[in-house]
């Protein structure tokens, strides 16, 4: 829910403040882990950052890597080479997410029902790599179409995906911290795609009868390969099912997560029908709030597949030109961890969600307005200060959206769907006419990143109402029933406790958010 920045002023707790205090203790026994289980903890955490992390980080930086390799190959030759006319550039842009799009809920259901992501995720990035080398043998525009579809297809199922998946390992605070670094992966694929993508201009442009931009697709394709079967042969599924985990250590990981949701981290009798979770996930204004946010976000961020040509308008030559896209890039990857750490340490989502909005708003309008190099290039760092935003949505849906997985794996994949059909139409806003400002274009920016921080408004005021109707419904003389009574029980059998002594726990919860010790409400 709201985040305990959005606080109640002292003044405004008074007596409450002590009783928040009582009632902690009271609760302390069953809602925190032993000692013991905090030392295993500690041991259960670095094991599981050390095997995961560093892969999906990884993988993620391949795929932006191969989806954005499509700009870098313009300026390559692969224009001239497909004989591409009017606006068919765009389309190959474009088409890539129409596929991504049309797979996200499908995949990312059938990933909750599948059980075996580590195979799930491992298999669709092999496939992604296979796409994308042999998008290098392309020689007309149908071709590339059908070559950029398909990739939107076999892309879909990892970043919702990957959402889902490291929830399953992670709690809320936890999750925060590790989506930032998860992030970096696609900055950092910005400022090393199109490094190599220089490198492969100046060194391999003629060998062996083929271009520039094949060799590109052929590099990177074959890289992608590999570290999808690597996928498939070292990331552990669950906590209940890996191997190196004692027992301790499962009972601790599947413990803390159900004590963070205050909820067991089940679907109801075991096994939620995918299409129950459906209805859930579309039933609950949160979703949709969290999906037009995102794809204010997404498609703000656009101009990253004009980047190089945006550079070109200063003047330089291909090689120069993507070599200039890597310090923005490189600058916002340090930045971004900054930012997010500041988020979780001042336990706020809401202002570090909107302040970027206005810093590439300011970008945008000096691009657009300027000439001179240094003002021009200076706004490209101003720009990407987008993407400081999604570490931080990102946290904010995995926070916000709620339990039982079945709900959360579509309200993940509807989220990045909508989220993603911004990339469908934004591409045909960059027409060669509107060069070298691209006013159009990053008109409509500034207008998306506007409609993103109207939607985090809404979403901190539905919060902050929900958290009322939760002090209310948590109330230990209240009646519950229904679905209410049934996260109480299920609450209840993993804590090995009576549904009196749960109800405490909850509202033990609320007490704690309203004193600040908690980052975040739950969903």
């Amino acid at each position: 829910m709201a985040t305990a920045s959005e606080h109640l002023h002292d003044k405004e707790l008074n007596g409450d403040e002590e009783k928040a205090e009582v009632a902690h203790h009271e609760i302390a026994q069953h809602s925190a882990l032993t000692a013991e289980e905090l030392e295993i903890e500690k041991h259960l955490r670095r094991k599981i950052d050390w095997r995961i992390m560093p892969l999906v980080i990884l993988v993620y930086l391949m795929n932006y890597i191969d989806r954005n390799n499509y700009a870098a190959a313009k300026l390559q030759g692969l224009v001239e080479d497909l004989h591409l006319v009017g606006d068919q550039y765009q389309v190959g842009l474009s088409i890539l997410f129409v596929g991504y799009i049309l797979m996200q809920v499908p995949s990312n259901l059938l990933l909750n029902y599948a059980g075996r992501p580590s195979w799930y995720l491992g298999f669709f990035v092999v496939a992604w790599g296979l796409v994308s080398l042999l998008t290098s043998q392309v020689v007309n525009y149908g071709g590339i179409i059908a070559c950029r579809f398909i990739l939107g297809i076999v892309e879909a199922p990892f970043f919702a995906g990957v959402l889902f998946y490291l929830s399953k390992w992670y709690t809320k605070e936890e999750l925060a911290k590790r989506m930032a670094i998860f992030y970096s992966g696609s900055l950092i694929s910005g400022a090393f795609g199109n490094l190599i993508a220089a490198g492969i201009l100046d060194g391999l442009a003629g060998k062996m009868g083929m271009d520039a931009w094949q060799w590109l697709y052929i590099i990177e394709g074959s890289i992608t390969i590999f570290i999808g079967i690597l996928c498939a042969i070292i990331l552990p599924d669950f906590p209940d099912t890996w191997r190196a985990l004692s027992p301790s250590m499962k009972r601790v990981a599947n413990r803390r997560l159900a004590l963070d949701a205050f909820e067991a981290d089940i679907d109801a009798h075991g096994a939620m029908s995918q299409i129950t979770g459906m209805k859930l996930a579309f039933s609950d204004p949160k979703t949709y709030f969290l999906a037009l946010a995102y794809m204010g976000i997404t498609g703000a961020a656009g101009f990253q597949n004009f980047f190089p040509t945006l550079t070109r308008t200063l003047g330089y030559s291909s090689t120069i030109s993507l070599l200039l896209v890597a310090p923005p890039y490189l600058f916002m990857v340090l930045y971004s961890f900054l930012h997010c750490y500041a988020s979780d340490r001042l336990a706020n989502r809401f202002y570090f969600l909107t302040y970027p909005a206005f810093i590439s708003a300011a970008g945008f309008i000096i691009f657009m307005t300027t000439d001179s190099f240094g003002p021009r290039y200076f706004s490209f760092f101003l720009m990407n200060f987008v993407f400081a935003q999604n570490g931080t949505i990102y946290a904010w849906i995995s926070n916000a959206i709620p339990r039982p997985p079945a709900k959360r794996a579509a309200a993940l994949a509807f989220i990045n769907s909508v989220g993603n059909s911004a990339s469908i139409w934004t591409p045909f806003t960059y027409w060669e006419g509107s060069a070298p400002h691209y006013r159009p274009a990053l008109g409509i920016c500034i207008a998306l990143e506007g409609v993103a921080v109207v939607c985090f408004v809404g979403l901190r005021w539905w919060l902050v109402r929900q958290n009322r109707e939760l002090e209310l419904l948590e109330r230990e003389e209240g009646e519950v029933g229904g679905e209410e009574e049934e996260k109480l029980r299920r609450t209840a059998e993993v804590e090995g406790i009576d549904v009196q002594a749960a109800r405490r726990l909850r509202r033990g919860y609320r007490l704690h958010f309203f004193l600040g010790r908690l980052k975040l409400a739950p969903g």
